[in-house]
């Protein structure tokens, strides 16, 4: 009954709720826009000087630096970054540049956009979450790693009142690098008692889903 219950629970994140550029909008792209997303550091640095330029929204509220993470263009993010862009800026699914890079698994962005001073703090998207949550719910390790560093807050709760270790486990499939992620957030000092709506501890979380690995990793930070 249990499974069933967390299987159904994790309906919502199985729906990727980040919006990438189409290659429909890419193409309709001028200015600022369209030099990020083509990675056009010439043209960049050129249209850059004008501030409106650097928060102009396209139809899905994506600015400029937006737009640069989803390409995955980290130079160009440091082009932007360098010319005063807003790295707080969410766009409309209430994602910031941080959390956009995280959900790509993008650690060479999310490391020039943490140098540049882009906060792992930020409460994003319409799960009120985190950077770091969306990261463990995908087991993407090394991001966890240097949100953690970033100073990330570990138990924060969203609004389906998981915290980053509960998504490593119901939203994980308990392989390699869920296991690497959950170790990171022990590693770090993540709570084990922060139960989600139902009550249930993330220890209990993991042995209903048969984890064995994680369930030692639990019971080793003191789970119960």
């Amino acid at each position: 009954m249990l499974l069933a219950l967390l299987a159904a629970s994790a309906l919502p994140w199985r729906v990727h709720a980040q919006v990438p550029p189409t290659a429909t909008e890419a193409a309709a792209y001028q200015g600022l826009h369209a030099a990020v997303y083509r990675g056009d550091l010439a043209g960049i640095k050129q249209l850059a000087a004008d501030k409106a330029a650097l928060e102009a929204r396209d139809g899905a509220g994506r600015t400029p630096l937006h737009v640069a993470t989803f390409a995955r263009r980290p130079q160009a993010v440091q082009a932007l970054l360098q010319a005063g862009a807003d790295h707080a800026a969410l766009e409309q699914g209430r994602y910031d540049a941080v959390t956009i890079a995280a959900v790509a698994d993008d650690e060479e962005t999310l490391r020039v956009l943490l140098a540049a001073g882009a906060s792992a703090r930020l409460t994003t998207s319409r799960y009120d979450g985190t950077a770091l949550i969306a990261a463990a719910h995908l087991g993407h390790d090394g991001v966890v790693r240097l949100l953690i560093k970033a100073g990330a807050p570990l138990d924060h709760v969203n609004n389906l009142h998981w915290t980053a270790v509960i998504e490593a486990i119901v939203l994980g499939d308990g392989g390699a690098r869920h296991q690497a992620t959950l170790k990171a957030l022990l590693d770090a000092g993540a709570s084990t008692q922060l139960a989600d709506r139902s009550g249930a501890t993330p220890l209990q979380l993991a042995r209903a889903r048969g984890y064995g690995t994680m369930v030692e990793m639990l019971q080793a930070a003191g789970a119960r």
